[in-house]
């Protein structure tokens, strides 16, 4: 017999990482977009340096959808879903959905710090800002590693 209760919270625990990447993101492209706007007001030419800055953040909402596929289709069919299982993927969700949260929102606010120095160097800031934006970004893929060694160790 199926405990739904159970099931429940683990379906739920599936697609929190997937919101917290898809509000974190958000933020984070808010934030760099914001930037960008005014940056582009007063030089159209970094409009290429500014796009690709500004859509950095949008990668841990992949991240997510991955942690909540990952738990529907693969781990969630073969498991034997009871209270303890339930809670322990409820748990895991909230790991997922921290990490692509806070990733996605910190990484938009680096971003936007590399678009405002866009026009005082010209451009040239580019590659340090996508470098400083790789460091948190680290924080979001770390998150799905974590997410699948908890799932392995719950069997």
């Amino acid at each position: 017999m199926v405990d739904a209760f159970a099931l429940g919270l683990a379906k739920l625990g599936a697609a929190l990482p997937l919101v917290g990447g898809v509000i974190g993101s958000s933020m984070g492209m808010y934030y760099a977009n914001s930037v960008a706007v005014n940056v582009l007001a007063e030089d159209p030419k970094q409009f290429r340096n500014a796009l690709f800055l500004s859509a950095l953040p949008m990668t841990q909402t992949f991240y997510g959808l991955i942690q909540m596929l990952y738990i529907l289709e693969v781990f969630l069919p073969k498991a034997t879903v009871d209270l303890t299982v339930g809670l322990a993927v409820l748990g895991l969700g909230l790991v997922g959905f921290a990490a692509e949260l806070f990733s996605a929102m910190s990484q938009g606010k680096i971003c936007a710090h590399g678009i405002s120095e866009l026009i005082r160097t010209q451009g040239k800031i580019l590659t340090n800002a996508v470098l400083m934006a790789v460091y948190v970004e680290l924080w979001g893929i770390l998150g799905i590693v974590f997410v699948l060694l908890g799932l392995s160790l719950l069997g």
